[in-house]
């Protein structure tokens, strides 16, 4: 790694990804087993790309959740095993499966499951490193193995997108800006917009439909308003269409144009007394792909890993990111276009039957009419239609187990601002139930039995109480 790398990665971070590039190049066959998400498929991509180029065989296999259920999907075979983008809190899933200390290597970033066995983990989190996801940690390593894996760098970039690393902050921070955001700019492959608009869609929407769409923040005529959207446009004398009648995207009008709506906007969110820190963000735009295509930013290219994992394709996901523009993004175009519909159909769903309200948290139960795979997507999407005051609470059914519950809970930043931590709730409260679960303070899941729903809710709403009260009458 570069200099720059080990002045910022001290206190035995950059130690721990120098030893597993080294472990990793000692070893003779490989399997990877990574989470099905955005950032597990990116993550995937990246490891199995510099193990491949380092000339060691290496397979992968997907999971959507390291648990049980899906241990019989590790190859019981005699090849080193990484696990990514999970397995920090499954050690002693791990562990209850003879996996012994020199048959495994963790790449992860969620809190870490206290184990008996010492199981070799190059991990962020305990260092400090909160706003980096597993496809950053991956990175470091390939990097570590082979300078020459800088190419790899705006696949990293997607993947700490993806996992929502850049919401909070209004862009990366840290070591994933430091040197990853970095190595993509010197790379050529990534190019950054210190100021850019806080806003999703803007290599493919019309530019009335990425403001109507975008509520963070909020602004009042314009969020959820495409039909206002348009005249706000209108009035400022923005040129909206091409000379064909095709809708303009954001990237395709002017620098001026872009400068008129952004103050426009502003002025907007003052006038009603709204703060204006979240208008403006860090973008990260990819110029060696197609325009007009969600392969263009990092947001949009995370949506379409994120619907093939989704819909139990990561593997057209991560042959996306190895190059492949001809079969595997066709047949992402057709899943993201399913992915998008579904969702729009849960968030009607979960709009029209409402939730349920307790003191500190809002939940509802959708049975088995939406895959588990995107609840906590609709979840997050229906919060602003909702009170985005209360985190959410979703349970559906898990297709292969009636007798067993997924959770998904999302929340807001100014949320967790207050002392609200989803996944310590979501962890201490399926835990109790003999259920397990993690995630992130804003977004965390979990599996629970089915005869304890009722109760998981009412002990999930008491953490929180007990998390707001914790914080102090300031973070209320």
């Amino acid at each position: 790694m570069c200099m720059k790398s080990l002045i910022i990665c001290r206190m035995g971070f950059c130690d721990d990804v120098n030893a597993a590039a080294e472990t990793i190049a000692a070893e003779e066959n490989i399997t990877i087993i990574s989470h099905i998400d955005a950032d597990g498929i990116a993550a995937e991509a990246i490891l199995s790309q510099a193990i491949a180029r380092a000339e060691i065989p290496v397979q992968s296999v997907f999971v959507r959740q390291l648990e049980p259920l899906t241990m019989n999907q590790v190859p019981a075979d005699k090849s080193y095993k990484i696990f990514v983008d999970l397995g920090a809190g499954q050690q002693n899933l791990l562990e209850a499966h003879g996996f012994s200390e020199n048959d495994i290597l963790i790449v992860d970033h969620h809190v870490s499951q206290p184990c008996t066995r010492h199981y070799r983990q190059v991990n962020c989190l305990p260092y400090g490193h909160v706003k980096m996801s597993a496809a950053g940690v991956a990175y470091l390593i390939a990097k570590a193995m082979d300078t020459a894996n800088t190419d790899l760098a705006k696949t990293a970039i997607i993947g700490n997108v993806g996992d929502m690393m850049a919401r909070e902050t209004c862009g990366l921070v840290g070591l994933v800006r430091d040197i990853i955001v970095e190595d993509g700019v010197k790379h050529r492959n990534v190019e950054v917009r210190r100021r850019d608009l806080n806003c999703y869609g803007t290599a493919t929407r019309p530019v009335h439909l990425s403001l109507a769409y975008n509520d963070d923040p909020f602004i009042w005529g314009i969020s959820n308003n495409p039909e206002g959207a348009k005249q706000f446009l209108r009035r400022l004398g923005i040129r909206q269409q091409a000379p064909d009648g095709r809708w303009l995207v954001w990237e395709e009008i002017t620098v001026e144009d872009r400068r008129t709506i952004i103050s426009a906007l502003a002025e907007q969110l003052i006038a009603h007394g709204e703060p204006v820190e979240r208008l403006l963000a860090e973008t990260y735009h990819f110029p060696d792909e197609p325009v007009r295509t969600p392969l263009r930013n990092a947001q949009e290219y995370a949506t379409v890993l994120n619907a093939c994992g989704r819909w139990a394709r990561p593997q057209v996901g991560g042959a996306i990111l190895r190059g492949d523009r001809a079969s595997a993004y066709r047949e992402a175009e057709h899943m993201l276009k399913n992915h998008r519909a579904i969702i729009r159909d849960l968030l009607g769903y979960i709009i029209d039957k409402g939730v349920t309200e307790l003191e500190c948290v809002q939940y509802i139960h959708v049975g088995a009419k939406y895959p588990d795979t995107i609840v906590g997507i609709g979840a997050g999407m229906a919060l602003s239609k909702l009170n985005s005051a209360k985190p959410i609470l979703i349970m559906c059914t898990v297709p292969e187990d009636p007798n067993l519950t997924k959770i998904s809970m999302r929340t807001t930043e100014r949320v967790v601002s207050r002392g609200i931590d989803l996944q310590q709730a979501v962890s201490n409260a399926s835990a109790e139930y003999g259920g397990g679960g993690g995630g992130h303070k804003i977004a965390a899941g979990a599996y629970i039995p089915k005869c304890a729903e009722q109760e998981f809710v009412i002990r999930v709403n008491k953490i929180l109480k007990e998390q707001s009260g914790a914080a102090g009458p300031d973070h209320r």
